[in-house]
Protein backbone atom coordinates (compact mmCIF):
# COMPACT_ATOMS: atom_id res chain seq x y z
CA UNK A 1 0.00 0.00 0.00
CA UNK A 2 1.10 3.53 -0.76
CA UNK A 3 0.41 4.56 2.81
CA UNK A 4 3.00 2.07 4.12
CA UNK A 5 5.62 3.11 1.60
CA UNK A 6 5.18 6.84 2.23
CA UNK A 7 4.80 6.53 5.99
CA UNK A 8 6.74 9.27 7.76
CA UNK A 9 7.17 8.70 11.48
CA UNK A 10 8.05 12.35 12.15
CA UNK A 11 4.93 13.65 10.39
CA UNK A 12 2.84 10.98 12.10
CA UNK A 13 4.12 12.07 15.51
CA UNK A 14 3.46 15.70 14.61
CA UNK A 15 -0.14 14.87 13.67
CA UNK A 16 -0.57 12.82 16.84
CA UNK A 17 0.57 15.73 19.00
CA UNK A 18 -1.68 18.18 17.15
CA UNK A 19 -4.74 15.98 17.53
CA UNK A 20 -3.97 15.23 21.17
CA UNK A 21 -3.59 18.91 22.02
CA UNK A 22 -6.85 19.73 20.23
CA UNK A 23 -8.71 16.91 21.99
CA UNK A 24 -7.44 17.87 25.45
CA UNK A 25 -8.16 21.59 25.04
CA UNK A 26 -11.55 20.93 23.44
CA UNK A 27 -12.36 18.68 26.38
CA UNK A 28 -11.47 21.46 28.83
CA UNK A 29 -13.76 23.90 27.03
CA UNK A 30 -16.52 21.30 26.80
CA UNK A 31 -16.22 20.34 30.47
CA UNK A 32 -17.15 23.89 31.49
CA UNK A 33 -20.15 23.79 29.14
CA UNK A 34 -21.16 20.35 30.41
CA UNK A 35 -20.97 21.56 34.01
CA UNK A 36 -23.40 24.36 33.18
CA UNK A 37 -25.76 21.92 31.43
CA UNK A 38 -25.53 23.51 27.99
CA UNK A 39 -26.77 21.78 24.83
CA UNK A 40 -23.28 21.44 23.35
CA UNK A 41 -21.20 19.94 26.13
CA UNK A 42 -17.97 18.04 26.58
CA UNK A 43 -18.08 15.64 23.65
CA UNK A 44 -19.34 18.20 21.13
CA UNK A 45 -16.64 20.76 21.87
CA UNK A 46 -13.94 18.10 22.04
CA UNK A 47 -14.95 16.65 18.68
CA UNK A 48 -15.25 20.08 17.06
CA UNK A 49 -11.72 20.97 18.18
CA UNK A 50 -10.43 17.57 17.09
CA UNK A 51 -12.10 17.77 13.69
CA UNK A 52 -10.85 21.30 13.02
CA UNK A 53 -7.33 20.22 13.98
CA UNK A 54 -7.50 17.20 11.67
CA UNK A 55 -8.69 19.25 8.70
CA UNK A 56 -6.02 21.90 9.12
CA UNK A 57 -3.29 19.30 9.68
CA UNK A 58 -4.38 17.40 6.58
CA UNK A 59 -4.40 20.60 4.52
CA UNK A 60 -0.86 21.36 5.64
CA UNK A 61 0.31 17.84 4.90
CA UNK A 62 -1.06 17.97 1.35
CA UNK A 63 -0.43 21.57 0.27
CA UNK A 64 1.54 23.30 3.04
CA UNK A 65 0.46 26.65 4.43
CA UNK A 66 -1.71 27.39 1.40
CA UNK A 67 -3.68 24.20 1.99
CA UNK A 68 -4.16 25.06 5.66
CA UNK A 69 -5.42 28.53 4.74
CA UNK A 70 -7.96 27.14 2.29
CA UNK A 71 -9.18 24.54 4.77
CA UNK A 72 -9.57 27.17 7.51
CA UNK A 73 -12.15 29.04 5.43
CA UNK A 74 -14.27 25.91 5.07
CA UNK A 75 -13.86 25.01 8.74
CA UNK A 76 -15.12 28.45 9.78
CA UNK A 77 -18.21 28.25 7.58
CA UNK A 78 -18.89 24.61 8.43
CA UNK A 79 -18.71 25.19 12.17
CA UNK A 80 -21.01 28.19 11.67
CA UNK A 81 -23.72 25.85 10.36
CA UNK A 82 -23.10 23.50 13.28
CA UNK A 83 -23.44 26.36 15.75
CA UNK A 84 -26.70 27.47 14.14
CA UNK A 85 -28.18 24.13 15.14
CA UNK A 86 -27.98 24.98 18.86
CA UNK A 87 -29.61 28.43 18.52
CA UNK A 88 -33.27 28.35 19.57
CA UNK A 89 -35.84 31.14 19.27
CA UNK A 90 -38.64 31.11 21.81
CA UNK A 91 -40.98 34.02 21.13
CA UNK A 92 -38.93 37.18 21.55
CA UNK A 93 -36.11 35.34 23.32
CA UNK A 94 -33.14 33.70 21.62
CA UNK A 95 -31.19 30.96 23.38
CA UNK A 96 -27.94 29.22 22.48
CA UNK A 97 -25.92 32.11 21.07
CA UNK A 98 -23.20 31.71 23.69
CA UNK A 99 -23.06 27.96 23.12
CA UNK A 100 -22.75 28.48 19.36
CA UNK A 101 -19.95 31.01 19.90
CA UNK A 102 -18.16 28.54 22.19
CA UNK A 103 -18.33 25.85 19.51
CA UNK A 104 -16.79 28.29 17.04
CA UNK A 105 -13.99 29.10 19.51
CA UNK A 106 -13.38 25.38 20.06
CA UNK A 107 -12.86 25.05 16.32
CA UNK A 108 -10.33 27.89 16.36
CA UNK A 109 -8.53 26.21 19.26
CA UNK A 110 -8.33 23.00 17.27
CA UNK A 111 -7.20 24.88 14.16
CA UNK A 112 -4.30 26.39 16.11
CA UNK A 113 -3.29 22.91 17.22
CA UNK A 114 -3.59 21.53 13.70
CA UNK A 115 -1.44 24.35 12.37
CA UNK A 116 1.35 23.35 14.80
CA UNK A 117 0.78 26.24 17.21
CA UNK A 118 0.05 24.45 20.50
CA UNK A 119 0.96 27.45 22.66
CA UNK A 120 -1.54 29.62 20.80
CA UNK A 121 -4.13 26.84 21.08
CA UNK A 122 -3.59 26.74 24.84
CA UNK A 123 -3.88 30.53 25.00
CA UNK A 124 -7.13 30.44 23.02
CA UNK A 125 -8.52 27.75 25.32
CA UNK A 126 -7.66 29.87 28.34
CA UNK A 127 -9.42 32.91 26.92
CA UNK A 128 -12.54 30.88 26.07
CA UNK A 129 -12.71 29.50 29.60
CA UNK A 130 -12.14 32.98 31.00
CA UNK A 131 -14.90 34.42 28.82
CA UNK A 132 -17.40 31.76 29.88
CA UNK A 133 -16.42 31.80 33.56
CA UNK A 134 -15.02 35.10 34.77
CA UNK A 135 -17.38 37.29 32.73
CA UNK A 136 -20.47 35.68 34.24
CA UNK A 137 -20.42 37.86 37.41
CA UNK A 138 -20.19 40.98 35.23
CA UNK A 139 -23.15 39.79 33.14
CA UNK A 140 -25.19 39.21 36.30
CA UNK A 141 -24.36 42.68 37.61
CA UNK A 142 -25.42 44.31 34.33
CA UNK A 143 -28.65 42.29 34.09
CA UNK A 144 -29.64 43.12 37.67
CA UNK A 145 -28.92 46.85 37.33
CA UNK A 146 -32.01 49.12 37.22
CA UNK A 147 -33.00 49.92 33.65
CA UNK A 148 -33.12 53.55 32.58
CA UNK A 149 -35.52 53.59 29.65
CA UNK A 150 -33.86 56.72 28.23
CA UNK A 151 -30.57 54.82 27.87
CA UNK A 152 -31.95 51.71 26.15
CA UNK A 153 -32.83 51.03 22.53
CA UNK A 154 -36.18 49.26 22.47
CA UNK A 155 -39.48 49.15 20.67
CA UNK A 156 -42.12 51.05 22.64
CA UNK A 157 -45.87 50.56 22.31
CA UNK A 158 -48.90 52.31 23.78
CA UNK A 159 -52.11 50.27 23.95
CA UNK A 160 -55.54 51.79 24.42
CA UNK A 161 -58.89 49.99 24.50
CA UNK A 162 -62.14 51.65 23.51
CA UNK A 163 -65.52 50.94 21.92
CA UNK A 164 -66.36 50.81 18.21
CA UNK A 165 -68.00 54.24 18.16
CA UNK A 166 -64.98 56.04 19.66
CA UNK A 167 -62.19 54.30 17.79
CA UNK A 168 -61.55 56.96 15.14
CA UNK A 169 -61.73 59.90 17.53
CA UNK A 170 -59.48 58.17 20.08
CA UNK A 171 -56.99 57.26 17.38
CA UNK A 172 -56.71 60.94 16.44
CA UNK A 173 -56.33 61.95 20.10
CA UNK A 174 -53.61 59.35 20.64
CA UNK A 175 -51.69 60.50 17.58
CA UNK A 176 -52.00 64.14 18.64
CA UNK A 177 -50.78 63.39 22.18
CA UNK A 178 -47.73 61.60 20.83
CA UNK A 179 -46.91 64.39 18.40
CA UNK A 180 -47.26 66.93 21.20
CA UNK A 181 -44.82 64.95 23.37
CA UNK A 182 -42.44 64.62 20.40
CA UNK A 183 -42.85 60.85 20.26
CA UNK A 184 -44.41 60.36 16.82
CA UNK A 185 -45.92 56.97 16.05
CA UNK A 186 -44.16 54.81 13.50
CA UNK A 187 -47.28 52.70 13.14
CA UNK A 188 -50.81 52.66 14.55
CA UNK A 189 -52.80 49.49 14.18
CA UNK A 190 -56.02 48.12 15.61
CA UNK A 191 -56.94 44.77 17.08
CA UNK A 192 -60.54 43.61 17.47
CA UNK A 193 -61.58 42.53 20.97
CA UNK A 194 -64.76 41.06 22.42
CA UNK A 195 -65.39 44.23 24.39
CA UNK A 196 -64.37 46.68 21.66
CA UNK A 197 -61.14 47.67 19.94
CA UNK A 198 -57.53 47.90 21.07
CA UNK A 199 -55.49 50.64 19.41
CA UNK A 200 -51.74 49.95 19.39
CA UNK A 201 -49.28 52.74 18.63
CA UNK A 202 -45.65 51.78 17.98
CA UNK A 203 -43.34 54.70 18.60
CA UNK A 204 -40.68 55.80 16.14
CA UNK A 205 -38.31 56.59 19.01
CA UNK A 206 -36.05 53.81 20.30
CA UNK A 207 -35.40 55.51 23.67
CA UNK A 208 -37.87 57.42 25.81
CA UNK A 209 -38.38 59.11 29.15
CA UNK A 210 -40.60 56.71 31.08
CA UNK A 211 -42.22 59.59 32.98
CA UNK A 212 -43.38 61.19 29.74
CA UNK A 213 -45.02 57.97 28.57
CA UNK A 214 -46.63 57.58 32.00
CA UNK A 215 -48.07 61.08 31.64
CA UNK A 216 -49.50 60.29 28.19
CA UNK A 217 -51.05 57.05 29.42
CA UNK A 218 -52.50 58.78 32.50
CA UNK A 219 -54.07 61.53 30.38
CA UNK A 220 -55.61 59.02 27.98
CA UNK A 221 -56.94 56.97 30.88
CA UNK A 222 -59.04 59.94 32.06
CA UNK A 223 -61.05 60.00 28.83
CA UNK A 224 -64.55 58.55 29.16
CA UNK A 225 -64.24 56.49 26.00
CA UNK A 226 -61.08 54.72 27.18
CA UNK A 227 -61.44 51.38 28.91
CA UNK A 228 -57.79 50.63 29.63
CA UNK A 229 -54.45 52.06 28.58
CA UNK A 230 -50.83 51.05 29.15
CA UNK A 231 -47.38 51.17 27.56
CA UNK A 232 -44.71 48.53 27.20
CA UNK A 233 -41.26 48.04 25.76
CA UNK A 234 -39.36 45.12 24.24
CA UNK A 235 -35.87 44.68 22.95
CA UNK A 236 -35.35 45.93 19.41
CA UNK A 237 -34.83 43.28 16.71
Amino acid sequence: MAGIVTFDSVEFLNTFVSLLVALVLGTLIGAERQYRQRNAGLRTNALVALGASAFVDLGMRLMGNQGATQVLAYVASGVGFLGAGVILKEGLNIRGLNTAATIWCSAVTGAFAGADHPAEALLMCGFVLAGNTFLRPLVNIIERAPIDESQTESTFEIRVTTDEQSRDALRDILEARLEEAKYPAREIRESEREDGVEIIATLAATSVDARELDAIVEALGKLESVGHTTWSSRASD
